[in-house]
C-alpha cells in the first residue's frame, strides 16, 4: 500500500483486519506496550487509593498478560515508524 500499512481509517487511527494491527497518528500500537499503560495506570490509580484492589486487580492482570503475549516483539514497541 502506498504510504500506509493500514487497510481501514485514516491519518489519526489506521487498522488492518487481517494482520490484527493499530496504528495511531501512523506509529503502530502494540499490544505489549498498551499493557504497560493499562498496568501502569491501575497502579498509580490503587497507590492514590482512587481504585479498590478487587477492581483494579482485573486490569492489572489484563495490562500484565498483554505484556506477556506480546514479550516476543519487545524490542519494537516504542520503535518510531508503521513497522509493517
Amino acid at each position: 500500500m502506498a504510504g500506509h500499512a493500514w487497510t481501514h481509517g485514516n491519518r489519526a487511527i489506521g487498522y488492518d483486519p487481517r494482520r490484527r494491527r493499530l496504528w495511531v497518528g501512523g506509529q503502530r500500537l502494540h499490544h505489549g506496550a498498551t499493557g504497560i499503560a493499562l498496568a501502569g495506570m491501575t497502579l498509580a490509580r490503587l497507590a492514590a487509593r482512587r481504585q479498590s484492589v478487587h477492581r483494579g486487580l482485573p486490569w492489572m492482570l489484563a495490562g500484565s498478560a498483554m505484556v506477556v503475549h506480546d514479550w516476543k516483539d519487545r524490542a519494537v514497541w516504542f520503535q518510531r515508524g508503521m513497522q509493517e
